[in-house]
């Protein structure tokens, strides 16, 4: 590892999509160093989607066990790495989350959810398409947590995953598909949360077939981690927004 790079922890619920990072990381050379840690899951394999095993999933009791363990590794940077487990509790509840992981590590903490409002700030985009992997209620939970920052979704799709197992296993060309169908003209981007669905190989693909930025959890989770870290590294062929604002100047 070389002893500039950006150590970034994340705190990461059941699995799925670990590679995403790993492979990114490799492509980087190595200047993110990515430590994982398994959190608790409310809910079994089967239903971890259900809205009342996210509430459990997001407990910040849970954040906190997994942060501990991140401690020995000192990073630079603490993300939870998991949509659903931050946007369930609402914009107060994902900005606890992230104070009660600072406190912990001492490190600058921020969640998937809260990187999907300010990347989308960081562009400066306020209307934007919904691809959610997740059942109707967790996506329409989404949906609300976005509304609270303004941001106006002018197109909505769900998927119905009940787990993230499930979306670990969604095909790349059954993405691309649902998002042509959920983009909308007046769309400035389309986002498609759940850090359990890789996505970072086909990010540019979208973008080109939608001809507009597509903001995806994994991409805006490690762009979030970068922006904290403060680092000038501006990754290419992941998307718009790795390309062009990952730095620490963006507030």
């Amino acid at each position: 590892m070389k002893p500039d790079a950006v150590r970034m922890g994340l705190l990461y619920p059941g699995g799925g999509a670990e590679h995403d990072y790993y492979l990114f990381a490799e492509a980087m050379d190595d200047a993110v160093k990515f430590f994982i840690i398994g959190t608790r899951v409310g809910g079994s394999a089967e239903d971890d989607h259900g809205v009342a095993a996210l509430l459990r999933t997001a407990e910040v009791d849970n954040l906190v066990e997994g942060a501990r363990r991140l401690v020995p590794l000192r990073p630079d940077v603490v993300l939870w790495a998991c949509t659903s487990g931050s946007f369930i509790v609402g914009r107060r509840g994902a900005e606890r989350q992230a104070e009660a992981l600072t406190e912990v590590t001492k490190a600058p903490a921020s969640s998937t959810s809260l990187a999907f409002v300010r990347a989308l700030g960081a562009l400066g985009l306020h209307r934007v398409a919904v691809l959610a992997p997740y059942p109707e209620e967790a996506s329409r939970a989404f949906v609300r947590f976005v509304g609270e920052w303004s941001i106006e979704v002018c197109g909505f799709e769900w998927l119905d995953a009940p787990s993230g197992w499930d979306s670990a296993v969604m095909a790349p060309e059954a993405i691309v598909e649902a998002a042509r169908r959920v983009d909308r003209p007046d769309a400035e981007a389309v986002l498609v949360p759940d850090t359990a669905l890789p996505t970072l190989s086909f990010v540019e693909e979208l973008e080109r077939v939608l001809g507009k930025p597509v903001l995806t959890a994994n991409q805006v989770t490690i762009w979030e981690g970068l922006r904290l870290a403060r680092s000038g590294l501006r990754p290419v062929g992941y998307g718009r927004l790795l390309a062009s604002t990952a730095s620490g100047g963006v507030g």
